[in-house]
């Protein structure tokens, strides 16, 4: 059963189901491309991996209650006899553990040379909150943009901050960024919102070849229909992170009509 919104399901942001959705669109992505780029391209699926103990699901808690002890007990007899002191009780609490993330991407290398054409990257929750998994992705943003790589980078996460970018001042839920390696520092920004289809793109490959268009709407519906997305979201709750108030209506009404309200 294919999504029932035109654009990205909101439902898929959910903590629990954007990383498997992550990992789906990105050998989708790769599977569409591949046969298109052979035999002078070819693409491959990367895994960058840090630790990190900042995650919001790991942090150190202190319950907020007093231990108290036994009073020292009087000996009646009145002899020289020591008393111990009670030992206090202990008090459950969570340490940070070190947490091993893997993040997925697509890198387009030219048969033979083995040279870097094009990375894609999907952004992923860490990469758009203060932590660092964002100081993590930033840093090989930022050697990407250094270098002639072309970059496709892909917001479909309404929560957290956007990646960076002069003379931006477009607000939109979700973004696709196309940075050629040889227009620099001019990229194409689609910006786009829940109610809208999720744009195609463009492929940027060397000067001069033929550059796949990239259908990611297609792709993601595929995605939804093949892993059976409908048979694991509740359509009757509201999605987290929740809408807008005027998302919210129309999100409502669009349910309603599919009969799934």
């Amino acid at each position: 059963m294919p999504s029932v919104f035109p654009g990205m399901n909101p439902y898929l942001e959910h903590p629990d189901l954007f990383p498997g959705l992550h990992h789906l669109l990105i050998s989708e992505i790769a599977r569409f491309l591949s046969p298109q780029l052979r035999p002078k391209y070819r693409v491959a699926v990367e895994v960058r991996m840090y630790e990190t103990t900042d995650d919001n699901s790991v942090t150190v808690g202190i319950p907020d209650v007093m231990v108290k002890t036994r009073q020292n007990i009087k000996n009646t007899n009145n002899t020289n006899v020591a008393v111990a002191t009670p030992t206090p009780k202990p008090v459950k609490v969570t340490v940070p553990i070190p947490i091993t993330l893997k993040e997925g991407y697509l890198e387009v290398k030219e048969v033979g040379t083995e040279e870097l054409i094009t990375t894609i990257e999907i952004l992923s929750p860490s990469n758009k909150r203060p932590s660092k998994g964002r100081k993590v992705y930033e840093k090989k943003r930022e050697q990407v943009l250094g270098s002639h790589t072309n970059l496709i980078e892909i917001d479909l996460l309404r929560k957290g901050k956007p990646m960076p970018m002069f003379g931006d001042h477009i607000e939109s839920d979700y973004r696709i960024l196309v940075c050629r390696g040889n227009r620099r520092p001019i990229a194409d920004l689609y910006a786009f919102n829940l109610q809208d289809v999720i744009p195609a793109f463009p492929l940027p490959l060397r000067s001069g070849d033929d550059e796949p268009v990239i259908d990611l709407q297609a792709l993601f519906t595929q995605v939804y229909d093949i892993y059976d997305y409908d048979l694991i979201v509740d359509y009757t709750q509201e999605p987290v992170p929740p809408l807008s108030a005027a998302d919210a209506i129309w999100a409502d009404q669009l349910l309603c009509e599919q009969g799934l309200r």
